[in-house]
């Protein structure tokens, strides 16, 4: 099984303009983020996909691996796709270009849900208890069935907790996928899909036309660089404020 990991980058950010050029010690996010992933030694390669010259640059002049996205995107999975539609591979997993802690185990457990034959697409969650992250909606909950895959995915807390005496353990998803590559190709061939629309989250694309995404329970908390205070806090991790 041939698999890639693959870093959709995009310099632009609404909440954080060029974020992923922004200094983390000595390196930047982006490079982190590369870096961390490649060091993990789980991938036949790592590649930086990107609209920018200036992230394509920070890349290859340290030795990394970056192609530029020919066209506009939607989204991080559109990028993607463009960038593996004529490689030859069989799994690519989607990191997140402003994830700079990027855990080996993490990956790894990902990677392993593919040892199923049928498993189309996978992702990762891990548990929350904290009300205010139940009720968060920058914080996606994710339900599932008895085998592991997702039921449904939300910005609201789900299940809604009508009978208040039951105890239910909640999920935070975390936005790092895996995908065979005949599914990633045919879900940038999919219109926007209803509920992907209201919610914003694309991967209930997969869900409303019946690909199923098996869920990895983790241990590894997403610390993603979205605000100057997330970058602030992430410097501060890393003893440097």
């Amino acid at each position: 099984m041939k698999k890639i990991a693959v870093i959709p980058a995009r310099y632009a950010a609404t909440r954080f303009p060029a974020k992923l050029m922004q200094m983390l010690g000595d390196k930047t996010v982006i490079r982190h983020t590369y870096e961390n992933t490649a060091a993990t030694g789980l991938f036949d390669e790592v590649l930086v996909v990107t609209d920018s010259l200036e992230i394509f640059r920070e890349i290859v002049s340290h030795g990394g691996t970056a192609v530029m996205s020919k066209k506009e995107h939607e989204s991080g999975s559109d990028r993607i796709a463009e960038a593996i539609e004529d490689l030859d591979v069989d799994v690519i997993i989607n990191v997140q270009g402003d994830e700079p802690f990027m855990e080996k185990q993490a990956l790894a457990e990902l990677l392993k849900a593919f040892e199923d034959d049928t498993v189309q697409v996978a992702s990762l969650m891990h548990t929350i208890d904290a009300e205010e992250q139940i009720n968060n909606p920058n914080i996606v909950k994710v339900v599932t069935d008895k085998l592991g895959f997702a039921l449904l995915f939300s910005r609201s807390p789900i299940p809604y907790k009508r009978n208040t005496e039951a105890s239910f353990k909640y999920f935070r998803h975390i936005g790092v996928y895996g995908y065979r590559k005949k599914a990633l190709l045919q879900f940038v061939r999919w219109p926007v899909s209803a509920l992907e629309n209201i919610e914003k989250l694309e991967q209930l694309r997969y869900l409303e036309n019946g690909i199923r995404i098996r869920m990895v329970t983790t241990d590894f908390g997403a610390i993603g660089i979205d605000t100057p205070e997330d970058l602030a806090a992430a410097k501060k991790r890393l003893g440097l404020a």
